[in-house]
């Protein structure tokens, strides 16, 4: 009887938060509600899977978003995910995280930088799941690569994940070789925000660069088979790749968040000359060859330029210092 009560209860909630009103309401009394919900997470399914899609639907209204954050729901939805069995359950908690994470505060929270001794341990097990679940059936966790793009929008998101003792960057960047386009996006979107701490983390970023550069200029390399002489001083994993036959990269916001990320790197004189030791200039001539993408187009074209005055100013410096 008491589980039929409590079924009723939950399966209400859930219906509220498909409308206006029925957010608003449950928004006054949030201090009650979303512990509440939060807790039924850890009941069999009948009850947490509505108590999930009811967290999942209030988090994407900002505000309400910002009220779990501030009555816990991030820690609770963590400890729960891993007592979790079912995989949809399981990859609602990880939506719930992802909403949760639009905000600053959800990605500090996530990050548990309040707690010294446990900070960072909630993104090291997100990562860990998100680089050894299984692609091939259900994947609770591949929406776990768009929260950690959400993480290295922040200051301190980016510093923990290139933090070079972790080794974060390395694995989720190998999960570039994924078939999903979902994690592809959540790798590429990932080592984007990571490079706009370039200019005093280029050393941590070009720790990984055999890895780095595969998963930046091989979405940009067009579709031709490169010959030996452009792959004779690539990384083998890059060299390799452009050696033979492959499917590109269709998807245009990859090839611009890879461009953008390499030209954040470029802007450093180190890294513009990493890429010129891994012959990157000349995989982005041949890839711009055969690009029909307008915005992508653009931003080679800004590479371009980069490449052309940062080699005349260096070239200049050198000639100066003579």
């Amino acid at each position: 009887m008491f589980f039929q009560v409590k079924k009723g209860a939950v399966d209400i909630v859930r219906d509220l938060t498909g409308s206006e009103d029925g957010l608003q309401a449950l928004t006054y009394y949030s201090q009650i509600v979303f512990p509440s919900l939060s807790r039924l997470l850890a009941e069999n399914k009948e009850i947490s899977e509505p108590a999930a899609q009811a967290l999942v639907n209030l988090s994407e209204n900002s505000e309400i978003s910002r009220k779990m954050i501030e009555v816990g729901i991030t820690t609770t939805a963590m400890e729960t995910l891993y007592k979790q069995r079912d995989a949809n359950i399981s990859r609602l908690i990880v939506m719930l995280l992802l909403n949760l994470t639009q905000l600053d505060e959800g990605v500090m929270s996530l990050l548990q930088t309040e707690d010294e001794k446990m900070q960072g341990v909630h993104v090291m097990k997100l990562v860990r799941s998100f680089c050894t679940s299984n692609e091939k059936g259900e994947d609770p966790f591949e929406h776990v690569g768009s929260i950690l793009v959400n993480i290295s929008r922040v200051e301190e998101g980016r510093k923990y994940i290139l933090d070079p003792k972790r080794g974060l960057l390395k694995q989720i960047i190998r999960q570039f070789d994924s078939t999903s386009l979902l994690r592809k996006k959540g790798v590429c979107g990932t080592i984007h925000g990571c490079c706009f701490e370039a200019d005093n983390q280029l050393q941590n970023l070009l720790l990984v660069s055999d890895y780095l550069w595969p998963a930046l200029l091989l979405p940009v390399a067009g579709n031709k088979v490169y010959s030996e002489q452009d792959t004779s001083k690539m990384p083998p994993e890059l060299g390799t790749a452009l050696s033979i036959e492959r499917e590109s990269v269709d998807d245009p916001d990859i090839r611009v968040q890879a461009l953008e990320a390499l030209y954040l790197i470029i802007l450093q004189d180190a890294g513009r000359r990493a890429l010129w030791s891994v012959n990157g200039p000349r995989v982005l001539q041949l890839g711009y060859e055969d690009e029909a993408n307008g915005k992508v187009m653009e931003a080679y074209e800004r590479i371009g330029s980069l490449l052309i005055h940062g080699n005349d100013m260096e070239e200049a410096s050198s000639e100066s210092s003579k």
